[in-house]
């Protein structure tokens, strides 16, 4: 099976009825983006891994992807999505549980302080030990 670059419209159906219901349109809401678009966004994001404001112009504004991104991981949409499409995959025979794997990236570590460092005095340094001549 070929890696998944734009979602397929079989999947997109099954997507867009978890997004209805669990990612329902505000009533006040003018315009919305397109989240076939925004999904397929991050789909490149995650495949890639490169940064949020590097991602092609042709998924639409990164920061609305971003957005979308955050509030789907915030609600558990995307678990939902990745429950519903194993669970559909496993019906179908597709599926072999007896092997799975997840990857992890390692990242910078944020928010552990640095280890503080003596400031050195200005000017001259102190010396170390007796001259030898």
């Amino acid at each position: 099976m070929d890696t998944i670059w734009r979602t397929p419209d079989e999947l997109w159906q099954l997507v867009e009825t978890i997004l209805e219901r669990e990612y329902p349109r505000h009533p006040h809401d003018r315009r919305r983006a397109d989240l076939r678009c925004v999904l397929d966004g991050i789909i490149y994001k995650l495949r890639t891994g490169c940064q949020w404001n590097a991602l092609p112009k042709e998924f639409g504004d990164d920061s609305t992807v971003h957005r979308h991104f955050q509030a789907w991981c915030e609600k558990g949409i995307l678990q939902k999505i990745w429950a519903e499409l194993a669970e559909a995959c496993a019906l179908a025979g597709q599926v072999d549980f007896e092997w799975q794997s997840a990857d992890g990236s390692l990242g910078k570590a944020r928010g552990v302080p640095k280890k503080k460092r003596k400031k050195k005095a200005s000017g001259q340094t102190r010396p170390t030990g007796p001259k030898q001549g």
